[in-house]
C-alpha cells in the first residue's frame, strides 16, 4: 500500500474547517475568530519550519546534530514545566528541578528504546531518535509540570498539617510522604487514563499516522504498545524526579519547612 502524499490544495480544504470555527465564533458573539486565526498560521509557520530542519537533520545523519536537536528540544520542554506552576522555587529551583527531570527521564527512555526494542542501524539515527524524543518528551513535560504543580500548591495549602508533624518528631520526609505521594500519582494518572482509553475508546495519534501512512495495522499497533510502555515509564520517572527534587529545595540540614523558598508565579 502507497501512502497519500498530501498536497498544498488538500491542505486549504482542510483549513475550510478553521473558516467555519471562525464563522461561528463571529456568530456567536465568542471572541475567539482572531485567536484561532493567529494559533493556526503559528502552528503551520512552526511545523514547517520543524520539517525543514528534521530534513536537514536526517540528511546529514550526524550523532552531534541529532543530540543537539534533542537537548534544544529538552530545553524547551524544561522550561515549560518550570513555567506551569503557580508557586515557584526561588533561584531558579523550578528550572533546575524541571531539567533534571525532563532530562533524566527522557534520556534514560529514548536511549533504553533505541538500544533494546527499536535497535536502528545506527542507533542514534535522527529518523528515529528526534521523533521519538520529542513524543516522550511532550509526555514528560505533561507528566512533570503536574506532579510538580500538585506537590507545591498543596504545601503551602497545608503548611500547618507539616509543620505540626515535624513538631511532633517527624522527619522531613516522613511530614512530606503523603503529599509527595499525591503529587506523583497526579502527574501519572494522565497516562494511566489514556493506556486505558486507547483501542477501545480512541485510536491513538501514532498508530492512526502510521495506518494512513501505510504501514499494516498490527505492525501500527505493536509500535503503539511500545509506545505507550515507554510514555508511562518516562512519566513516572519524571513525576518521581520533579516531586523528590522540590521536596529537597524545601528543606534545609536543619529539616525545617522553609517555604520563604516559594513565590507565587
Amino acid at each position: 500500500m502507497n501512502p497519500i502524499l498530501l498536497t498544498p490544495r488538500d491542505l486549504a480544504v482542510s483549513a475550510l474547517l478553521l473558516v467555519l470555527d471562525a464563522a461561528l465564533s463571529v456568530a456567536l458573539r465568542l471572541g475567539l475568530h482572531r485567536q484561532l486565526g493567529v494559533a493556526a498560521a503559528r502552528m503551520v509557520i512552526q511545523l514547517l519550519v520543524v520539517g525543514v530542519i528534521l530534513r536537514r537533520v536526517f540528511d546529514a545523519a550526524s550523532p552531534a546534530l541529532t543530540l543537539l536537536l534533542v537537548i534544544v528540544m529538552a530545553t524547551i520542554a524544561a522550561r515549560e514545566v518550570a513555567a506551569r506552576p503557580e508557586q515557584r522555587l526561588g533561584r531558579f529551583g523550578n528550572l533546575a528541578v524541571a531539567g533534571s527531570a525532563v532530562a533524566g527521564a527522557a534520556c534514560l527512555t529514548v536511549v533504553f528504546a533505541l538500544t533494546t526494542a527499536i535497535r536502528p542501524m545506527p542507533w542514534y539515527d535522527p529518523r528515529y531518535a528526534v521523533p521519538l524524543a520529542g513524543i516522550i518528551l511532550g509526555n514528560v513535560l505533561n507528566a512533570a509540570s503536574l506532579a510538580l504543580d500538585a506537590l507545591l500548591g498543596s504545601v503551602v495549602r497545608e503548611r500547618a498539617a507539616v509543620e505540626a508533624r515535624l513538631a511532633l518528631g517527624a522527619s522531613f520526609g516522613t511530614a512530606m510522604a503523603r503529599l509527595a505521594r499525591q503529587a506523583i500519582r497526579r502527574g501519572m494518572l494522565p497516562m494511566i487514563n489514556q493506556m486505558s482509553a486507547a483501542g477501545l475508546v480512541t485510536l491513538p495519534g501514532i498508530m492512526t499516522g502510521q495506518i494512513l501512512a501505510g504501514l499494516e495495522p498490527m505492525e501500527a499497533v505493536k509500535y503503539q504498545i511500545l509506545l505507550m510502555f515507554l510514555l508511562a515509564g518516562g512519566g513516572a520517572l519524571a513525576s518521581v524526579v520533579a516531586v523528590l527534587l522540590a521536596v529537597r529545595l524545601l528543606t534545609d540540614p536543619r529539616q525545617r519547612l522553609r517555604l520563604d523558598r516559594l513565590r507565587p508565579g
